[in-house]
């Protein structure tokens, strides 16, 4: 297996981040709600982007490193799928114009990869010093995933933590001024609910990336693969919120393909665990036993993301119980004040 040479990894990174600049500068520049050829073309480019990446990974360091970015981005861009859920409510709750949910989406989406940045190097310095971390962490996507399935929404507590908390320090006016976050309302300065919104979003960000950063370094511990695979799941996010629209309500089970990819990874680390950190000494006879398993490949880790998404996916458009409720995302048809 090859090394992936600093000079390619300064140069991915540069390139990547001035990638999402600029689309941070195209979406200030001109706030609008995006067309669906515009999202079409936009979220294709991205997954083009991340394939070839993978290809040009697998020609310098090897198949495995390459498999390990495809299972890490499948697991990382579901999670972030996800995310579009709570984007939705918080949107919705704080009825966003239309005009500057993407403008919202994007500083969202700047914090959340601040926040895995972060998660990121604390995490690889804490494994590369404590192996037995990895039990930890299992046992942390175990209970997300058990979350999943029974469906609990934390980002209504953060919320309505924020809301409450935040009002009685500072005066928020109750309508929008464009996307600023203060204004002027009869010759004083006051917040917008935009400052709420923001507020609201990097919470949630923070806590998915708690989520999100067990689940990759349970797939690989290399930093770099780990924050790519990050990056290239929030590349093409808000396009795809504007893209799949009112779709989102409709899958229903997704939770279900989520809890099931958490819970797999969480299997994957204890068996990995059980290598690199043995509870029993290995010359005992149930020591020698959980020694011999073998580690999950690349392949079945791919397999069963990919395979559980899909069910999911396809489970919620065929058989999704039938609501009288067939608008669309409110978050997507937000109205354009409060």
């Amino acid at each position: 297996m090859g090394e992936i040479s600093l000079q390619f990894e300064v140069i991915s990174l540069i390139v990547l981040v001035a990638i999402l600049v600029i689309d941070l500068l195209l979406v200030l520049k001109r706030p609008h709600v995006p067309s669906f050829k515009e999202c079409i073309g936009w979220v294709v480019f991205y997954v083009a982007l991340a394939l070839i990446f993978a290809v040009t990974l697998y020609f310098l360091a090897g198949h495995q490193v390459a498999g390990q970015f495809i299972v890490g981005w499948l697991t990382e861009y579901s999670l972030s799928i996800d995310n579009l859920f709570v984007f939705i409510v918080i949107m919705s709750k704080f009825a966003v114009p239309r005009k500057y949910q993407q403008e919202v989406l994007m500083v969202g989406i700047i914090i959340a990869l601040i926040a895995r940045a972060i998660l990121i190097l604390l995490g690889v310095a804490v494994i590369n010093s404590f192996a037995w971390v990895f039990y930890i962490f299992a046992i942390f996507l175990f209970y997300t995933a058990y979350k999943q399935v029974q469906g609990e929404e934390e980002e209504e507590a953060e919320d309505g933590f924020v809301m409450k908390n935040l009002k009685k320090v500072v005066h928020v006016h109750d309508h929008y001024d464009g996307s600023k976050i203060r204004t002027v309302v009869n010759g004083k300065k006051v917040f917008t609910p935009m400052l709420l919104v923001f507020l609201t979003i990097g919470l949630t960000d923070v806590m998915f990336a708690f989520d999100s950063i067990p689940a990759i370094l349970g797939i690989t511990q290399n930093p770099f693969i780990v924050f790519t695979t990050n990056l290239f799941a929030l590349m093409g996010l808000r396009q795809l919120y504007f893209l799949l629209g009112g779709l989102v309500d409709r899958l229903v089970y997704l939770h279900y393909g989520l809890a099931a990819i958490l819970a797999f990874i969480g299997v994957k680390l204890v068996i990995h665990a059980a290598h690199e950190a043995p509870l029993w000494p290995k010359d005992s006879g149930f020591g020698h036993f959980v020694h011999s398993i073998p580690e999950i490949p690349i392949w079945l880790s791919l397999a069963v993301i990919a395979g559980s998404m899909i069910i999911a996916i396809i489970a919620s458009l065929l058989w999704a119980p039938k609501t009288n409720d067939d608008q669309p995302a409110a978050a997507v048809e937000g109205g354009e004040g409060r």
